[in-house]
């Protein structure tokens, strides 16, 4: 596994989080990765929550610069970058000031969402891989976690799938309960607004975080669940796509699990 490269995709990662089953999890697995030798990359949103004086981020500016198209809008991409203390690993946070500026992460002051979460998610994907073509580095394994990370699968599949760096990237995703509601019902229209393949969009139709996951998972090569309990239908769904899967690993055993799942059902996918 030491050649190898792995892209960690997650909406959360301590320490710039409060610690959760999805930000220590995301944090853990990339830091046992990367003491191994495994090259790699961790990839979160910029919350305005994050304070970025403590934590040291600032602005790659020969990354930043590029407008993303979001539901016809042109949104600024801003890319930062910060370096776990100790680890020697470097975090790049994808940022934007209508997107991300606010002091929150998910929800308002009243706990409901925000209305505009759809397109933080699009930007976040679309953000990554733009981020990445611009590193100019291909990953062997592309690890997603959390549901504002989730519809990177589907634009990997679909509106980047002629990009040459990420031909032979594998995809696998981690599995999370959550209790977010509803997304924006537009969602799926400005998915749509990107050409991508209807029967993909049909999915998200109903933008809810079951069905976000199931998009996730038709459009990933393996998937990992990173929750304990998970709900029925999405039990029986990753059951209906046969894909591979790594059943939920306790905090003592996952970090050594995820590179055996890596390496004995992922990459063997390319054999």
């Amino acid at each position: 596994m030491k050649d190898k490269r792995i892209l960690y995709v997650s909406s959360e990662v301590t320490p710039y989080l409060p610690e959760t089953e999805l930000s220590s999890t995301a944090f853990n697995v990339a830091k046992n990765a990367h003491s191994k030798g495994i090259q790699t990359r961790i990839f979160m949103p910029r919350f305005g929550v994050i304070n970025e004086r403590r934590h040291q981020l600032h602005e790659v500016i020969r990354l930043s610069g590029m407008n993303l198209i979001i539901n016809d809008m042109d949104m600024p991409l801003i890319i930062k970058v910060a370096s776990i203390p100790k680890e020697r690993m470097q975090v790049y946070f994808i940022d934007n000031d209508e997107y991300f500026k606010r002091k929150a992460v998910y929800s308002d002051e009243d706990d409901k969402l925000f209305d505009d979460n759809d397109e933080r998610m699009i930007f976040f994907a679309k953000g990554v891989v733009e981020t990445v073509k611009k590193l100019n580095w291909a990953p062997d394994i592309i690890h997603v976690h959390g549901w504002m990370a989730s519809l990177l699968p589907l634009y990997l599949r679909e509106f980047y799938k002629e990009e040459p760096l990420f031909a032979e990237s594998k995809i696998v995703t981690s599995l999370y309960n959550s209790n977010i509601e509803n997304l924006n019902e537009e969602m799926a229209n400005k998915v749509r607004f990107d050409k991508i393949d209807e029967t993909k969009v049909t999915t998200i139709e109903t933008p809810s975080h079951i069905n976000i996951l199931k998009s996730a998972i038709e459009n990933s090569d393996a998937v990992i669940k990173g929750s304990e309990v998970l709900s029925g239908e999405i039990e029986s769904f990753i059951e209906q796509t046969n894909t591979k899967v790594l059943d939920f690993q306790s905090e003592e055993t996952l970090t050594e699990a995820y590179l055996e799942f890596y390496k004995e059902n992922v990459l063997e996918l390319s054999e």
